[in-house]
């Protein structure tokens, strides 16, 4: 599966510059040139965080993670010079972890990664987006409620009128956050 995974993001490297859509053709934006990576709308799915037993020391401004440095005090969290609780509560997901594949067992190298929108990077993280110009859309949905089992770490933007906004679960509760 890792061969399969690290094959197609060759793949996508090689077209560093191009608009990455998953879920479908067409993805969310109508502006396709200031978007570097879309999903499908209204699939009730979400993007997960990676899921950290260690904070990094020296992460790259705008790194998210779920803090799972205590199991049971799990927060989305995201660095801006320092971490920034993005959960405002603790959630218990330790059964969650017990799940999770350790670094250990992937024997992973702290140079593997996928760079989406440019050649190289020098932040350090699994999916790194590299641009100046160009931004990330989340996966829309119109209510969290609709999300069948929502993972923790997951992120999501709501779409719902008069209720838009960022949504971010730590395995217990969703946390939002308006414009």
């Amino acid at each position: 599966m890792k061969a399969i995974l690290s094959t197609i993001f060759i793949g996508i490297t090689i077209f560093s510059n191009a608009q990455i859509i998953i879920g479908d053709a067409v993805g969310t934006s109508t502006i396709k040139t200031s978007v570097l990576l879309d999903f499908a709308p209204n699939q009730n799915k979400g993007l997960i965080l990676p899921y950290v037993r260690t904070l990094p020391t020296s992460p790259t401004e705008g790194t998210l993670v779920l803090d799972a440095t205590d199991g049971t005090k799990a927060r989305v969290k995201y660095y801006n010079g320092a971490w920034v609780d993005l959960s405002g509560q603790d959630a218990a997901i330790t059964s969650t972890m017990a799940t999770q594949v350790t670094v250990a067992q992937l024997a992973e190298t702290s140079s593997e990664k996928i760079i989406i929108g440019a050649a190289s990077t020098t932040a350090n993280g699994v999916v790194v987006l590299e641009s100046t110009t160009k931004a990330m859309i989340l996966p829309i949905v119109q209510d969290v409620q609709n999300i069948p089992s929502p993972s923790p770490g997951m992120m999501v933007y709501v779409n719902k009128a008069g209720a838009k906004r960022l949504a971010v679960f730590n395995g217990t509760k969703w946390s939002f956050w308006k414009p």
